[in-house]
């Protein structure tokens, strides 16, 4: 049986002043579309090209409702839960 994963994740830009949060079955690959610019939007308009958190779920339902709960966040709760698991702000998936 081939289970799938599904990624919950936060970007934000060189300043960490922003933050995108989204979801994807290929998180390498739309990582990757984000900072080639293949993306248009908030993500290219903000360059919003750092990983700083993830989660992995094998539902797709679980990840959609968690990208919709992590959206409703004040920022402050949303940094926090960055902190958790990266203190430092640093990417995540480096180039």
């Amino acid at each position: 049986m081939n289970t799938r994963s599904y990624y919950v994740y936060m970007l934000t830009n060189a300043t960490n002043r922003v933050l995108y949060i989204g979801v994807t079955s290929d998180l390498e690959r739309r990582i990757f579309q984000y900072r080639e610019g293949g993306i248009e939007g908030f993500t290219k308009r903000y360059r919003c090209h750092k990983l700083v958190y993830y989660e992995e779920t094998n539902d797709v339902t679980v990840a959609i409702a968690r990208e919709k709960e992590l959206k409703g966040w004040k920022r402050t709760k949303k940094d926090d839960l960055i902190e958790t698991i990266n203190p430092s702000w640093r990417d995540l998936l480096p180039r």
